[in-house]
């Protein structure tokens, strides 16, 4: 507790901007969303047919996971892009259902003999509305208002996977350094925010109404924002293990996917049952889920376990980075295996048209064109020692702007899509060739070694001697071209994982 109050003291000025956007973001896209919501739900109450598919839109709307939101909108003209502008969209979109069916529910639940009275008095349609029906289904609009504040406040921390900003910044960056500290940094306040906001729609309704008071949901929203936050944290590490099975896992991208099944299936082939656990967040996840035993073996990158998982300082060469992560692992039960053959170093990268037209071939070419630049980076390599602090200053990187924070795998796109012009990816990824990205070369061999290599619980390796070997054998096969060709199949030609694996195991 003392490490998070010391983070919130030395990080406050920036935790102050992330909460301010928080609730920029929040705030703005609630008060759109009761700007249509409303009279959508006003028009909907009048014309009974056309309510069930209004509200059938607004629910198919609200079944699109948020990140696939957000992905999607990315290259959408006007509304889309990196930034804050597609993340108020999805919020707006998001906050429609609640107070359209609340605006519904709320007109319906009137007296029809008000409505006589009021007609009797001679009010207009207009006149009844504002003056009667309104202001008697306000605490049930307010009901939905808070339903939609809450939503907003778990899904506005998404956003800040497409550079939007908010708390999501600090849980996104805790995940990639594996910084416990760092999640909780943002998903503490982003809990306390959701219940002062439920708490005080929920007083405003109730000043508005005593005839309508409900129970409160207080504490089952602040429940959802703290079981999401959860979710995040150990999504995929199921507490379900099949009996006797070895457990794979891997983390949340394309090569994680396909190397997770390499293992998998070079397992199987000793006789040995495999429960699959692939897709686990990120760094994080994966490394707590081998230390508890809920997962047996998932490939590890030699550069991110020497300064995400041990921090401990940058070293240049290969064999001594293995070397020490090797014994560092093992004072832990854990047990590196020989690494797969292939180097996954950070790839800055710039499209290809542009490098081809002004003959960018290495980062110094780039740093250049940096002040008339704008770069987007992963929150794994804006946070890391090895990531872009030390990059700027190797290089004298000048951007006019602070890079933008979002999810590697939306990076590549948007800079296919002119949204940045610079970002770090990985150097095998198979989305460079697809949209014809170019890497450029680290002339001053800044960046450490990441040679992949599987790391699996040493008392699992004992269990099964015949895995360790089949492992073993697996070491040095996968070449970088190798991967790169894996992964394009997986991203770019939309290939089964598991079918891609099997070929290559079976190519051998």
């Amino acid at each position: 507790m003392s490490g998070l109050i010391g983070f919130w003291s030395s990080h406050r000025a920036e935790l102050a901007a992330l909460v301010g956007q928080h609730v920029l973001l929040v705030a703005a896209a609630t008060l759109v969303a009761v700007a249509v919501a409303v009279p959508l739900g006003v028009f909907a109450s009048r014309r009974p047919r056309l309510a069930a598919p209004i509200l059938a839109v607004a629910n198919v709307v609200q079944t699109v996971p948020s990140l696939a939101m957000f992905g999607f909108l990315l290259p959408v003209p006007f509304i889309g892009g990196v930034g804050a502008r597609a993340a108020l969209v999805v919020l707006i979109l998001y906050g429609l259902l609640p107070i359209v069916r609340t605006t519904i529910a709320g007109l319906r639940s009137i007296d029809p003999s008000i409505r006589e009275a009021g007609v009797a008095m001679g009010m207009t349609p207009r006149e009844l509305l504002r003056q009667v029906e309104l202001p008697l289904a306000l605490p049930s609009i307010v009901a939905g208002v808070r339903v939609a504040a809450v939503v907003g406040v778990g899904s506005a921390t998404i956003a800040a996977a497409i550079g939007a900003g908010g708390l999501g910044e600090y849980i996104y960056r805790g995940l990639s350094m594996v910084d416990t500290t760092v999640i909780l940094a943002g998903a503490i306040p982003a809990a306390l925010l959701a219940l002062v906001v439920d708490g005080s729609l929920l007083w405003l309704e109730r000043q508005m109404s005593s005839r309508r008071r409900t129970r409160s949901p207080r504490a089952a929203a602040a429940g959802a924002v703290v079981v999401a936050v959860l979710v995040l944290l150990t999504s995929g590490v199921a507490a379900w293990r099949a009996t006797g099975a070895v457990v794979v896992a891997s983390k949340n991208f394309t090569e994680q996917l396909v190397l997770g099944e390499l293992l998998a299936q070079t397992i199987e082939r000793e006789g040995i049952p495999v429960a699959r656990r692939l897709n686990l967040g990120g760094t994080l996840i994966c490394d707590r889920a081998l230390l508890t035993g809920d997962a047996d073996v998932y490939v590890e990158y030699t550069g991110t376990a020497l300064t995400a998982i041990f921090h401990q300082p940058i070293q240049p060469d290969p064999a001594t980075v293995f070397a020490s992560v090797r014994e560092l692992y093992a004072r832990t039960g854990r047990t590196l295996l020989p690494p797969l053959g292939f180097n996954n170093t950070f790839a800055i990268l710039v499209r290809g048209a542009e490098a081809r037209a002004k003959g960018l071939k290495t980062i110094e070419d780039a740093a250049r064109e940096s002040p008339r630049w704008r770069a987007g980076f992963g929150y794994e390599f804006v946070g890391r020692p090895d990531g872009y602090p030390g990059l700027a200053k190797a290089y004298d990187l000048r951007f006019p702007a602070p890079p933008r924070v979002m999810d590697l795998t939306l990076s590549y796109r948007a800079l296919a899509a002119g949204q940045v012009d610079v970002i770090a990816g990985d150097a095998t990824a198979g989305l460079i060739k697809g949209l014809d990205l170019v890497q450029l070369e680290d002339s001053r061999r800044y960046f450490p070694p990441y040679d992949a290599a599987p790391v699996a619980r040493a008392e699992t390796l004992l269990r099964y001697p015949a895995m360790r070997l089949a492992l073993e054998r697996l070491g040095g096969r996968i070449s970088a071209a190798d991967m790169r060709a894996m992964n394009y199949a997986a991203d770019v030609e939309h290939r089964d994982i598991a079918q891609i694996a099997r070929e290559f195991l079976a190519a051998r």
